[in-house]
């Protein structure tokens, strides 16, 4: 299943908003070209990210808390690649 697919799974209003300000920020660090912003967005991307794994309503029973701690750790570690080099 693509993560599309599986985040249109996610009814979780904590969810919805940090994945649409995560996904802003992932549009800026594809798009631009510099190194230093790629990095501070990064960091912006790795706080959302850790905040979603550390989710106080987290049930490891409920589907939608797999997914959206499954995709809240790859994005975890796309933003640990980015600011790594640095």
């Amino acid at each position: 299943m693509e993560e599309k697919e599986e985040i249109e799974k996610i009814k979780c209003a904590l969810f919805k908003a940090k994945n649409e300000s995560i996904e802003k920020i992932a549009k800026f660090i594809n798009e631009t070209k510099n190194i230093k912003q790629k990095s501070r967005l990064a960091e912006r991307l790795m706080k959302e990210a850790k905040e979603l794994l550390s989710c106080q309503q987290f049930n490891e029973r409920r589907l939608e808390c797999q997914i959206c701690q499954k995709i809240s750790e790859l994005r975890r570690k796309t933003a640990d690649l980015i600011i790594k080099p640095r």
